[in-house]
């Protein structure tokens, strides 16, 4: 039987309880365990309302971006000997070249930083090399700088936490691990990203303590150790036992492209230069000149203990092995095996691990500034409630463990994707800086051409070596990475643009009433069904029914009994389904149904009991999920869940 109804219901104003207080945090409807659970692991929530006192300062904040960067020095060395050192080099030709290779890094830090700080002035903002070759170069160029940076930022924190396992596991009392690296890598990767969900603050407070022992202890061996070396002092050096080296010790060739391939190794030090740029507005007012005092002391403390380091080398002739790292072989030398060397491997492992802290705190926050311009999804601009965004987290932390996964947890394996975007990034920032100089011509802007003018050309000339000499060794990788990433961010702005243009209001708005359909699928009938039933009655349809869906004979009497109890005249439709399929079955009737009465709004009423505990979902049929997730792309079809509450 049809039921018609001609009067339309009134609309009622909603009006708020009177007990609601905005001004207090929403309590959110996880089952109680797992809300206990959450607030234990990542604490309460923050107002939006405090997000200046989330600022750092200047000591947390070397701690926050300069991580990266200053524990480079733990491996940058390593990562020069392992290529003019090994295979058609040997060890007496690679330490002579060391020590030049580690001044013209240096040399390039210095150029690279003072280029920085002129960013840093003139986009207080943030955003780095995204914002600035926005600004100044176009769509493209920006798309490029932020998809190097994005990709940086992901191989930051699985290199330095490839590192840091490197680093536990040349402990002797952690040698019995070297088979589980990658486990080890992953496990570290949670707790990072976990102090990360609490905030920047706290994240800087828990990483600040560690990032300066790290300094001291590894500034006291370079003193100590060029002491001995130069001087004698403190009873001279202890010897490398070089027996279990895999390469040679003498003859060989070193030519000019294993010289540039180190170099290009050891440019890897300058990783995590930029991450102050990106992050300006986390430092405490006033931001910019507290960042660019951080950038200094970043760059004076990186690279004098990158040049001790590499000097002090040349005196301990270390041999480049995955099992033992090169700064272990210098503390043991230096050291000997007490408890100095064991607090010398403790706090690289530590500063290398929290030197992934820098890609936390500037992939999520460069995430947010690209998804405010439309390239990435929208839930990558949302803070969290506690004032992070969490989810650009998240995606840093699923992106790094599948890279620590797929290269084994090796650091050599990673090295070469990594400077790819380093300095692609670096290039276009300071080519772009150098338009923004040229165009708004300020006070002094000519010292700021020059600088940055210097800056993009050496900066692009060391991306042509890296790409040129990595480029068997994987750094053809990031060629293809950064312009497939580049092509999803076009991706994602066009779906936007789409969706926009389909939700722009017309010249005229015309509201008018329109026929209404309902249908009610029932599964059985019990108290939910009636609820259902209720719920459809107050939509006041134009017409009314319920379908269910039945496999033989003795399942549609038994449903058909139960039926003639529901009072109304509300006619049921059986659908018959031999093979027990439920989903297509319904999926033709609500085509009927649209077809009988062509213009209607069809509304489908999914009737549902919610158990109490969260665990009883899983004990119970959730096919009206999949029938939700089908019915939703149909036009012209609404639907709707209608719960009953039990409490069981």
């Amino acid at each position: 039987m049809e039921l018609r109804h001609r009067d339309h219901p009134r609309r009622h104003d909603v009006v708020a309880p009177a007990d609601d207080d905005p001004s207090q945090p929403t309590v959110e409807s996880h089952p109680p365990m797992l809300e206990t659970l959450k607030r234990s692991l990542v604490g309460a929530p923050l107002a939006s309302s405090e997000i200046d006192e989330q600022r750092i300062s200047k000591r947390v904040g070397l701690a926050v971006f300069s991580s990266d960067a200053i524990s480079s020095t733990a491996y940058a060395t390593e990562e020069i000997l392992f290529v003019v050192a090994l295979g058609a080099s040997s060890l007496a030709l690679g330490l002579p070249v060391l020590v030049p290779i580690a001044l013209a890094v240096a040399l390039l830090l210095l150029i690279v930083s003072a280029s920085y700080r002129q960013t840093i002035h003139s986009y207080p903002s943030g955003g780095g090399s995204y914002v600035v070759s926005r600004e100044n170069l176009g769509e493209t160029p920006s798309l490029v700088a932020g998809a190097s940076l994005l990709v940086d930022y992901i191989l930051t924190v699985a290199v330095s936490i490839s590192a840091g396992v490197a680093a536990i596991l040349s402990i002797p009392a952690f040698a019995g691990l070297r088979d589980h690296r990658v486990a080890v890598g992953l496990v570290l990767v949670a707790l990072i990203t976990l102090v990360n969900l609490r905030g920047v603050k706290e994240s800087g407070r828990a990483f600040a303590i560690p990032t300066y022992v790290y300094i001291v202890t590894f500034g006291a061996l370079v003193v100590v150790g060029l002491a001995k070396a130069e001087l004698g002092l403190f009873g001279g050096l202890s010897p490398v036992d070089a027996e279990g080296f895999e390469g040679a010790l003498n003859g060989g060739e070193l030519g000019l492209f294993l010289v540039l391939k180190g170099f290009s190794s050891g440019a890897v030090a300058l990783t995590g230069v930029e991450a102050i740029s990106n992050g300006v507005p986390a430092f405490q007012k006033p931001a910019p000149r507290n960042a660019a005092v951080t950038l200094s002391w970043m760059a004076a403390i990186l690279g004098t203990l990158f040049l001790g380091s590499a000097v002090l080398a040349t005196a301990v002739m270390p041999v480049p092995s995955h099992d033992q790292t090169v700064i272990a072989q210098l503390g043991l030398a230096v050291f000997g095996s007490g408890p100095l060397f064991l607090v010398l491997q403790i706090a690289t492992a530590c500063i290398l691990t929290m030197a992934a802290n820098t890609a936390y705190a500037d992939f999520p926050r460069l995430s947010f500034i690209i998804a405010g311009d439309g390239y990435l999804p929208r839930q990558l601009a949302n803070r969290g409630d506690r004032l992070v965004f969490s989810n650009g987290i998240l995606l840093l932390a699923a992106a790094a463990s599948t890279l620590l996964i797929g290269f084994g947890g090796i650091t050599t394996a990673l090295i070469p994707l990594y400077a790819v975007g380093v300095f692609t990034s670096f290039t276009l920032s300071q080519t772009g800086m150098v338009r923004h100089h040229l165009r708004l011509r300020e006070a002094g802007w000519q010292r700021g051409v020059a600088i940055n003018g210097v800056g993009a050309f050496t900066t692009f000339v060391v991306l042509l070596i890296v790409a040129i000499t990595k480029f068997s060794s994987g750094a053809w990788l990031p060629l293809i990475v950064i312009p497939t990433v580049v092509v999803l961010f076009r991706g994602v702005s066009s779906h936007y643009q789409r969706v926009r243009s389909g939700l722009r209001l017309p010249d005229r708005i015309v509201l008018e009433p329109t026929a209404h359909t309902v249908v009610v699928l029932v599964g059985d009938v019990h108290r939910g069904t009636v609820e259902a039933l209720r719920y459809a009655w107050s939509l006041h349809p134009t017409h009314l029914l319920a379908v269910t869906v039945v496999a033989d004979d003795d399942a549609e009497t038994a449903i058909r009994e139960r039926w003639a109890r529901v009072p109304g005249d509300i006619r049921l439709d059986v659908i018959r389904s031999p093979y027990r399929e439920l989903t297509r079955p319904l999926l033709r009737y609500v085509d009927e149904v649209d077809d009988r009465w062509d213009g209607d709004i069809v509304t489908v009423l999914i009737p549902e009991f919610v158990v109490s505990r969260w665990w009883g979902h899983f004990l119970h049929n959730n096919s009206a999920l999949l029938l939700k997730g089908r019915l939703l792309f149909r036009r012209g079809t609404v639907v709707t869940s209608v719960p009953y509450h039990l409490n069981a």
